[in-house]
């Protein structure tokens, strides 16, 4: 039967607990102060004590301190939410309960510890040097997890240390160890204080070690007494070691991982080591050699993302500044253009209007690509600016079936419109919203055959009846409620199954003799996503090689009424 002491003064912890616990085979006690905690001890010791970090004791560390010198084998776990946990609070416990565990979670672990306990109590019984070696096994069990939780460098040397203290209580221990940037530094860990002559001592020994290591081979950082910085940890500053500590017994390692080198590592303890002390030295020093390694690819990564992200931000600053260079120029050559089309600077002939119109286009699509550069620009560093309100996608399907009317005349293909009476409004840009539209007639225009059609469509649908092909499930699965669903469809050329995912692809054309010939930034269409995904919208598209292309586009209508006043609540 496992016995139970939970404190806290938490009511709801307290009676979650008792449902847990409350039956057999666990005895369940609870407390909520330090008086309490010492009186159960007297009368019937706790396998198990669950400390809530929230407890209003005087000094929760000094509390789990004086639980561990009455019961050796104590297995005190802390009930804690899993964030900011006291370092040295999380060395003296047993180990942890998070309160997102589950119940079956919480007894599994609580089943763990208390047959921890079990068979600690029973090693005890038998053995004593049993129960130090268990001891030692659950330290380096403890070490392998603090090594398995952080790529920190300089925590992983200290659980190492920590865990060599705990394993073989050593009395000093002298690490070099060389940091991500490969600047060596002596760690000095000892139970006294050094003299300045002593540490020069340990000084110039742990780079004779070192050196040794290498001693027919190219050694991987040249270091010397200058340049090796030391750093001391004394437990006990009142005493003074002599170089008496050079008689004591010593153990040396090399902290490696085949071809990859961190430092070394000496021991030094009054007391003659044992097989197995060896054994424990060796292990823990060879287990911190992994982490390490891991520690130095992730710091690798960090390194690179910020050199990525310092080179996006270089790369945005270049393409504004360079966008906006080619732009300016380009207002006094349209004017120019104009003033020489209209006829203020003389008659001209055919040939120079044709040349002039010429000019007059591609300065127009060279301000176009530059719009285009400069808006995904700003989408991607979140700088794009919105104009929300009230309005109805009518007044955008006409606008733009209004500016394209001539360009589809000229180009024979037949363009129409076809869309539902009485839309519900919605919450949009009408600015962004015209830009997409804008750019998917576009396309379709550019894509389409003579004398074939264009037909601009909008509906009202709900989200479970929006059905699109296995490429796009995505992108509507997890829509919601109603839509409206806005559509360009053409007959035209049409894209490969295989390729419409990359139709939203930035700087991409899906490769055909007619891409190549009408040219273009590939933009259009991501930028089209950018925006109606800040609508809070999906697009998508369907086509059929030499059928034609459908692309749509859904909207959320309004949903929520506010002090009269309509509103899109997501959107705000």
């Amino acid at each position: 039967m496992g016995n139970i002491l939970l404190v806290s003064q938490n009511n709801e912890i307290i009676e979650n607990y008792r449902n847990l616990f409350g039956k057999k085979p666990y005895k369940f006690q609870y407390c909520s102060d330090e008086t309490s905690i010492f009186d159960y001890i007297e009368i019937n010791a706790p396998d198990i004590f669950i400390i809530d970090e929230l407890s209003q004791l005087a000094d929760i560390k000094q509390t789990i301190k004086k639980i561990k010198s009455k019961l050796d084998n104590a297995q005190i776990l802390l009930l804690t939410n899993g964030e900011n946990v006291d370092d040295e609070i999380s060395k003296l416990v047993s180990g942890f309960i998070v309160d997102k565990f589950s119940n079956n979670l919480i007894i599994s672990t609580i089943n763990t510890h208390l047959k921890t306990k079990s068979n600690l109590d029973k090693l005890s019984e038998k053995n004593k040097d049993l129960a130090d070696s268990l001891y030692r096994l659950n330290v380096l069990y403890n070490t392998s997890s603090q090594f398995a939780g952080t790529l920190d460098t300089k925590e992983l040397i200290n659980y190492m240390i920590e865990g060599l203290d705990k394993s073989l209580s050593f009395d000093l221990t002298s690490t070099i160890f060389f940091g991500l940037k490969n600047e060596p530094v002596l760690i000095i860990n000892s139970l006294y204080d050094i003299s300045e002559e002593l540490m020069s001592a340990l000084k110039l020994r742990a780079i004779l070690n070192y050196k040794s290591l290498f001693e027919n081979r190219t050694i991987p950082f040249e270091i010397n007494e200058n340049t090796l910085r030391v750093v001391k940890f004394i437990k006990n500053p009142t005493n003074k070691f002599t170089f008496s500590i050079f008689q004591y017994d010593n153990m040396f390692a090399p902290i490696d991982l085949g071809d990859n080198f961190f430092g070394c590592i000496e021991i030094f303890k009054q007391n003659p080591f044992t097989t197995d002390d060896a054994t424990y030295f060796q292990t823990i020093v060879q287990q911190v050699s992994l982490p390490l390694k891991s520690a130095g690819l992730y710091q690798e990564i960090i390194e690179k993302n910020q050199e990525l992200e310092k080179l996006e931000r270089v790369k945005s600053e270049f393409i504004s500044i360079v966008s906006h260079e080619l732009r300016t120029p380009l207002t006094p050559i349209k004017n120019a253009l104009s003033i020489l089309s209209s006829g203020r600077c003389g008659i001209l002939g055919e040939n120079a209007v044709k040349f002039i119109d010429m000019a007059k286009r591609n300065v127009e699509n060279l301000t176009n690509i530059i719009n285009d550069i400069l808006d995904i620009n700003k989408i991607e560093a979140g700088k794009m600016d919105f104009n929300y309100k009230i309005m109805n996608i009518h007044s955008v399907i006409e606008n733009v079936k209004n500016n394209f009317d001539c360009v589809a005349k000229e180009h024979e293909i037949i363009f129409k419109t076809l869309e539902q009476e009485n839309l519900p409004d919605i919450y949009a840009d009408s600015q962004r919203l015209d830009q997409v539209l804008t750019n998917l007639v576009s396309n379709a225009i550019k894509f389409t055959p003579t004398g074939k059609s264009i037909t601009i469509t909008s509906e009202l649908k709900n989200a479970s009846d929006i059905k699109t092909n296995p490429y796009f499930e995505n992108e509507i699965k997890d829509l919601k409620g109603n839509y409206i669903v806005v559509s360009v469809v053409d007959e035209g050329i049409g894209i490969k199954k295989e390729n419409l995912l990359k139709a939203f692809d930035k700087f991409t054309q899906i490769e055909n003799s007619l891409s190549r010939k009408v040219g273009g930034t590939g933009l259009g269409l991501p930028i089209a996503k950018q925006l109606i995904k800040a609508h809070k919208g999906t697009i998508w598209c369907d086509s059929e090689e030499n059928k034609g292309s459908s692309f749509h586009f859904a909207l959320p209508v309004i949903t929520e009424s506010i002090e009269g006043k309509t509103i899109q609540k997501e959107l705000l």
